[in-house]
């Protein structure tokens, strides 16, 4: 097996390690927190991208971002939760990668994020990229490239 040079590697295209959005859980604008806790608490997730109906991308919520609004001085007001909808919570500012992007961005981007959304030119999700996906191919590409 040939090895890449590094300008190569850094310059491959990113859509061969993309988790498919389909495969990725997610909430709806609109949906309200209690749903979106329901949603993190299942997946396990820390994070998860907030979709409108026709799957474009708007934000990314956290439990953090579900929990701060709730914590009452005494107690924590669950009652509230049906009340809050995903789009007044979400973080707007989302460092996204275009599906036409190189390896090279999704490196330099996923130094601050555990994963990355991506987008096509619409906006629409296209899905993920995992810091973990990243690291994979960073060490196969060391490896290969000091053997």
């Amino acid at each position: 097996m040939m090895s890449l040079s590094s300008r190569e590697f850094l310059e491959m295209p990113i859509t061969d390690f993309i988790i498919s959005s389909e495969k990725v859980a997610h909430v709806q604008m609109g949906n309200n927190a209690e749903h979106a806790l329901l949603v993190l608490t299942k997946t396990g997730y820390s994070s998860i991208p907030v979709l409108d109906a026709k799957y474009r991308l708007h934000g990314m919520l956290s439990m953090r971002m579900i929990t701060e609004p709730i914590l009452g001085m005494d107690h924590i007001e669950y009652e509230r939760l049906t009340d809050i909808k995903v789009d007044e919570i979400m973080d707007k500012k989302v460092a996204t990668l275009n599906i036409g992007d190189n390896f090279q961005r999704a490196l330099d981007l996923v130094i601050n994020h555990a994963f990355l959304c991506v987008i096509d030119d619409e906006g629409t999700f296209m899905g993920i990229m995992t810091r973990r996906v990243i690291l994979k191919q960073l060490k196969k590409h060391i490896y290969q490239f000091n053997s």
